[in-house]
């Protein structure tokens, strides 16, 4: 079994909505079936469990389906939450696609290389250690997943509907898109400014704001050394508290210190983090209120970590069993962090008059700490109902004055349930980026829905932190269709990101060149904060390698499938698969967005199926069964009648003439008009109005500016120059069709080939511009993309064999000097197809030529 060829999906994909890990495996005659492995099944399952049952028989079941099972089974066992997976057979036999969902991309990889290196020991008949490999996808998973408290605030965005994108391996995420984007980090919003933050974390600065606010607050002041610490303590009065005056999460605090030496310990703890404070110490319980915006969401008594005595254990051993509990672990992935013994832990322990190797009575009480933060083992118990409203208006009031938008208030009072002026009780502390373990998975009492609460204030109740998005694809007119897409929402006011075979664009400016119309490209815009609209190319390369860019899309444009292109690559070997490939946008349509479909491709046709939004036909020909069916439903459609594109929906109709559509040339351009009709019912379908519409297509020029190497047209010494970027059958189709109702005396086409296609689908082209053209230029690509030299141009020579039309064909190394050579040739009235490769640079080079030519 040979493993190649490793891909994680990040969105949406050919084979499901769910991440995944995608990988090819070759099996060689005897591994594709279990039965021509005698034990290896028992074997495997001795060693492993927990696998479950195989989806297929053992006579159907290859060791990629083997593989594909463990890999899903580890994960799971791991506690990873996946249930997707599949493998399926290629056209090269033997040879597999193997596909398995994961949470964290990660983990997944983990998770196949250890399935396949389990196999192996199985296949040897040796030992493999499962637990380990298990607990190190555990902690994988722990170390790269979002904590609880980032992880509440995506889950509750996600059951809204909001998209998110973790932005950092740690716990900064952005959600929404573009101009409607908000930014979290852990329980810190984008809104939250520096300036409060760093009051909020200097503790005696925070006292001051807070007393003349009128909120109460402990006695206490910063100190440089222990022997000014313990003058403080004296003057304030015994117990005290003693605090980093820049700190968080409880680290460095000792509360409840009754001694000089516990003191001196106290100091260096919190010394190792910033500058000593020295508070009064409060008597009462800890309290933690969470404040989001100007309410109160959720309370909890926060206990200091301790161990109850049976008589029989030592305070070691008791630590021990606590630490046992599941839901405690080291960091704060999980709901309690594990009590530690240490230099604190053994002075609190030295004022009850215990070591860690003491047995305590049965049922005695013993404090580790004081300090009841959940990060140093403490437990909480959820008193939200019972905080009194004075209490909860004390809190709202340190979060506004402090200027935290989500704010964490440590209070310490008897109760919650009177006002903290009838009880000597005040406010100790205010927190930017509460730890939210405690009101999620309190040890007693309901947790609380903080993330919905913070997410409520990030969005309103009807927002979803979604602009438009347009995705296109199809086998031609994909670039043109995108750019006039973007054009339109451009027209209506919006500021536009757009990605293209040709760049990225944010609001008419080029932000990255080349080919751009993958995933990355679209997930850059996505993040642009200037984006108000976004309109995607979506190539198949990027789809078969990684997935979406985007989660869904508020409309899919199929422009056609015709014959297809790029046939023979990666598996997608008919137009068929071709079809599947790109249906994978009108399959994540929102279910309030619309499928814009050819309605003349029967493939394209067949996607309506599988859209779960409504679906916008187009068709030149308004009497197509298909769209005349959908026109009769009551339902959008898009066709042209007596010079004019039509759309209408039930008794609604609005028209455009073609003669205000110059990319159509009055109609005369078949292609454009289908490109015309697709970027229409596009962008009705994210309800732009009419009149931006007709603004957009009247003021679209599709010159080499707008949209190079889309049937850009010039003229050069009497003659018409068309520059396209045309390369496959249904392309050649097109702009034969095109150049046909245009005037001309005499024709000639400028053509190369890319290696990357298939022989037939090379001589076709040239079988078809043979029929059109009278002078045809072959030259050679830059990229021969596996060819040997000259054998592309071979191939499109024999395509030229029977040509009926063609009557001179000439051989020249080079674009330029081929372009050269056809102007040279060109006479008034002359018409000239230059089908370019370098497209920048080959439409500069023509520029040039034209403007020398005046």
């Amino acid at each position: 079994m040979d493993i190649s060829r490793i891909r994680a999906l990040r969105g949406p994909n050919l084979w499901s909505r769910q991440t995944a890990i995608e990988a090819i495996v070759a099996c060689d005659e005897h591994e594709r079936a279990l039965t021509t492995l005698p034990g290896f099944e028992l074997r495997l399952r001795t060693l492993f469990p927990g696998l479950g049952n195989l989806r297929r028989q053992p006579d159907e079941a290859s060791l990629a389906h083997v593989l594909e099972a463990v890999a899903l089974a580890l994960q799971a066992q791991a506690g990873c939450v996946v249930s997707f997976s599949r493998t399926t057979e290629t056209v090269e036999r033997g040879t597999f696609q193997v596909v398995v969902e994961y949470t964290e991309e990660a983990v997944g990889r983990q998770a196949l290389a250890a399935a396949e290196a389990l196999i192996q020991a199985a296949l040897a008949d040796q030992p493999f250690d499962v637990a380990q490999t298990l607990a190190a996808l555990r902690e994988l998973d722990e170390d790269v997943r979002l904590g609880p408290s980032t992880g509440c605030i995506v889950q509750a965005a996600v059951a809204r509907g909001i998209p998110y994108r973790r932005l950092t391996s740690g716990s900064l995420v952005q959600f929404g898109w573009g101009s409607r984007q908000r930014r979290i980090w852990a329980a810190e919003v984008d809104s939250t400014s520096a300036v409060s933050e760093s009051i909020a974390q200097d503790k005696d600065l925070t006292k001051t704001l807070l007393r003349a606010a009128g909120v109460p607050v402990p006695l206490g002041r910063p100190v440089d050394s222990v022997d000014e610490a313990w003058e403080v303590a004296q003057e304030i009065g015994l117990p005290v508290v003693l605090k980093p005056q820049d700190g968080n999460q409880g680290k460095g605090v000792t509360v409840n210190i009754v001694s000089r030496d516990h003191l001196e310990a106290a100091y260096r703890v919190a010394a190792e983090i910033g500058q000593v404070m020295v508070e009064k110490f409060l008597p009462g319980s800890d309290f933690r209120l969470l404040v989001v915006g100007d309410k109160l969401v959720a309370a909890a008594r926060r206990d200091p970590p301790h161990v109850i005595g049976d008589g029989e254990h030592t305070v070691r051993e008791l630590v021990d069993q606590v630490n046992t509990d599941p839901r405690r672990g080291d960091g704060h992935a999980t709901s309690l962090t594990k009590i530690r013994i240490d230099d604190i832990a053994l002075s609190r322990l030295q004022i009850q008059g215990l070591s860690p190797d003491d047995v305590p009575e049965a049922g005695h009480r013993v404090v580790l700490r004081n300090n009841a933060n959940l990060s140093t083992g403490g437990s909480a118990t959820d008193v939200t109902d019972d905080v009194h409203p004075e209490v909860a208006a004390r809190a709202v009031t340190a979060a506004r004055m402090i200027g935290l938008e989500i704010c964490g208030v440590d209070v310490v009072c008897e109760t919650v349930g009177r006002p903290l002026e009838e009880q000597s009780g005040g406010i100790v502390e205010v927190n930017a980026a509460p730890g939210l373990r405690m009101h999620l998975s309190p040890s007693y009492g309901k947790p609380r829905p903080v993330g919905e609460a913070i997410v409520s204030r990030l969005y309103a109740p009807d927002d979803d932190g979604r602009v438009p998005v347009v995705a296109v694809t199809g086998t031609n007119g994909k670039t043109t269709t995108t750019r006039l897409i973007a054009h339109l929402l451009a027209a209506s006011g919006l500021r536009v990101g757009m990605t293209n075979t040709d760049g990225v664009y944010v609001d008419g400016r080029q932000t990255d060149s080349g080919d751009c119309s993958g995933p990355k490209s679209a997930r850059n815009v996505l993040m642009h904060p200037d984006v108000d609209a976004a309109v995607f190319e979506t190539a198949r390369g990027g789809v078969l390698r990684e997935g979406l860019g985007f989660d869904r899309c508020q409309v899919a444009v199929v422009t056609n499938i015709g014959a297809g292109d790029h046939l023979g690559l990666n598996f997608i070997t008919t137009v068929e698969d071709l079809a599947v490939l790109k249906r994978v946008i009108v399959q994540n349509v929102a279910s309030d967005g619309f499928a814009v479909l050819n309605a003349t491709d029967p493939h394209v046709v067949a996607m309506a199926g599988v859209c779960t939004g409504g679906v916008i036909y187009f068709a030149a020909d308004r009497h197509h069964p298909v769209l005349a069916t959908h026109r009769a439903q009551g339902r959008r459609c898009v066709f042209v009648d007596g010079g004019h594109i039509i759309a209408t929906e039930g008794n609604w109709r609005e028209s455009v003439s073609l003669r205000d559509i110059p990319l159509t040339r009055e109609g005369s351009i078949g292609f454009q008009v289908d490109n015309a009709m697709a970027a229409i019912a596009a962008a009705w379908g994210v309800d732009l109005s009419w009149e931006a519409i007709r603004a957009g297509l009247a003021s679209f020029v599709n010159d080499s500016d707008n949209a190079p190497g889309r049937f850009n047209v010039m003229a050069y010494k009497g003659a018409t120059l068309i520059a396209d970027y045309g390369h496959n059958p249904d392309a050649m189709r097109a702009l034969v069709a095109a150049v046909e109702a245009m005037p001309a005396q005499r024709r000639s086409v400028v053509i190369s080939g890319a290696g990357d296609r298939r022989d037939e689908d090379i001589r076709e082209q040239t079988q078809i511009l043979g029929r059109a053209f009278d002078d045809v230029i072959l030259y050679q690509d830059a990229c021969q993309r596996g060819r040997e030299d000259g054998e592309v141009i071979a191939l499109l020579r024999e395509g030229l064999a029977d040509a009926p039309r063609t009557t001179r064909v000439d051989e020249i190394r080079g674009e330029f000097v081929a372009i050269d050579t056809a102007l040279e040739r060109l006479q008034p009235g002359d018409l000239c197809l230059v089908l370019v490769d370098q497209v920048d640079e080959a439409l500069a080079h023509l520029a040039a030529r034209v403007g020398q030519a005046g």
